[in-house]
């Protein structure tokens, strides 16, 4: 990208892992709806995602839903609402089979052996599992010994998604995460030793005092693990979100120009290195089940990223957690308390969410084909909606701009995402988001 174009798209932009966005959400959606639209998924095969929102201590750098914690007992009865969760749903939803199971967080592994175990089987026993399907879960490799690796296989996780983020020193500790390339590397033998042969890496760039230079010993470090996928994110800074952020130095903050040559530069290595690029921040080698389905055309984009699955619907257990139902999307309190004492209580514990309408449909389609495939066929996405192609496109104002710009190119009423314009997909996607200009100030820079 050169400095023009930095300089017109250095804005904020959702990261559209969803359409409409988390920041459309609100209260109104709450329990009675959540326990309505779960009973749409009976009989139907269902992700489940279960957020644990604790770690044993805090990274600077981080915006998701969690908090230090190492109390036991604390922990334990947290684990005990998430089974009692897993009760309501399979009470409100008789009859649903279960997909993919994905564990994330906060630190999966901070809620300890026993609950891990136990939530497992409650989940094992309510509900029927579609042969085949995955468990993931986001590990931290400061905290993966023996016994972890050992519970993991007992509980069927096949897949694992290591937290690195960067390897360089000063980053580690300009963002209060401390992790060493052989610590890394050891869990990685373990996880391995143990059976467990899917492994993914997630890194970040844009972290204060980052540069180009110490990126690229980063990756190169990275691509000697031989992983089977990276997720490489852009740092999210949002300390008006996120308390913690505020002790990062604003100033050890890369530019947007210094942001852009870091996201080529991973771009490089990593197609350098055997992977292919996935939608806009994953890589995976070419015989990966994701490389086959973004092939095929049949990559999704979900609130965990790129995901290759056929079970459109996602129920989120635990705090905060999101789920994406054939209605519409409701997610649980954030707050790990006042979730639990609405779950012992035999309630749900959505607070917020919103309900499709026909244009969000329509859009969400339109959204999840550009951050997926980089192009999509309006007249045919428009037809199955019922809409005329020729009368919403004249509705999106941007696009002229975007093709003059040469991010896009159009060919009739269908689209196609440049190469230039690959970097600056999420702008791409902004054109069509009816909702983006009541979110003002709430995503992160685009670059």
């Amino acid at each position: 990208m050169d400095a023009t174009t930095i300089a017109a798209y250095d804005r904020s932009v959702p990261r559209y892992t969803s359409y409409p966005t988390a920041a459309q959400f609100h209260g109104a959606v709450g329990a009675v709806q959540h326990r309505a639209w779960l009973a749409d998924l009976s009989h139907d095969c269902s992700t489940v995602y279960l957020h644990v929102p604790f770690c044993a201590r805090l990274c600077w750098y981080c915006a998701c839903h969690t908090a230090a914690m190492n109390r036991s007992d604390s922990l334990a009865a947290y684990g005990r609402a998430l089974a009692k969760e897993i009760d309501l749903v399979a009470e409100a939803v008789p009859g649903m089979m279960v997909g993919q199971i994905q564990w994330g967080g906060g630190t999966p592994s901070q809620l300890g052996a026993a609950n891990l175990v136990t939530v497992a089987k409650r989940l094992a026993a309510r509900f029927d599992r579609r042969s085949g399907s995955e468990t993931s879960m986001e590990v931290d490799p400061r905290f993966c010994d023996e016994e972890f690796v050992a519970t993991m296989r007992e509980i069927g996780v096949d897949r694992v998604s290591f937290g690195v983020q960067d390897f360089d020193l000063e980053v580690q500790k300009a963002i209060n995460r401390l992790q060493s390339i052989e610590d890394t590397a050891s869990a990685m033998s373990r996880i391995r030793a143990a059976g467990i042969a899917r492994i993914n890496i997630d890194l970040v760039y844009g972290l204060p005092k980052q540069t180009p230079e110490t990126l690229a010993r980063t990756l190169d470090a990275a691509l000697d693990l031989a992983p089977d996928r990276f997720a490489v994110f852009a740092y999210a800074h949002v300390p008006w979100m996120k308390a913690r952020q505020r002790l990062i130095d604003t100033e050890s903050l890369p530019g947007a120009e210094a942001r852009a040559a870091m996201a080529n530069l991973v771009a490089e290595r990593l197609v350098e290195g055997g992977y292919k690029r996935i939608g806009l921040d994953h890589y995976a080698r070419p015989n990966d089940a994701l490389s086959t389905a973004a092939e095929r055309g049949g990559l999704r984009r979900s609130f965990q990223g790129y995901v290759v699955v056929d079970q459109p619907s996602v129920v989120g257990l635990g705090a905060s957690a999101i789920s994406s139902l054939p209605r519409g999307y409701t997610q649980n309190i954030a707050d790990p308390g006042r979730y639990q004492s609405l779950i012992e209580a035999g309630c749900f514990a959505s607070a917020r969410g919103l309900e499709l309408t026909a244009a969000d449909r329509l859009r969400g389609e339109i959204i999840e084909r550009l951050m997926c495939s980089f192009s999509v066929d309006l007249d045919d996405v428009c037809r199955r909606h019922g809409a005329s192609a020729p009368s919403f496109i004249s509705e999106v104002a941007e696009l002229p701009k975007l093709v003059s710009d040469g991010l896009v190119e159009r060919d009739g009423q269908s689209l196609h995402v440049t190469e230039r314009g690959r970097p600056l997909v999420r702008f791409v996607c902004a054109a069509f988001d009816a909702h983006l200009a009541h979110a003002d100030g709430r995503h992160s820079r685009g670059i």
